[in-house]
């Protein structure tokens, strides 16, 4: 998957997440060999969860 600036049909999304879920998301960054960013790996785990990866 490529990481960097998302495709051109997007919309920025801002929100606030408790430290815990941060701190889980970069552990969860940890697992994967390309280590993303947080929002890529926010982008992937939505993709999962949706199934869109299909």
């Amino acid at each position: 998957m490529k990481t960097g600036r998302p495709k051109k049909d997007t919309e920025q999304l801002s929100l606030r997440l408790e430290r815990t879920v941060i701190e889980r998301i970069d552990d969860l960054r940890k697992t994967e060999k390309d280590l993303p960013s947080r929002p890529e790996m926010i982008r992937r785990i939505i993709d999962q969860h949706l199934n869109l990866g299909d």
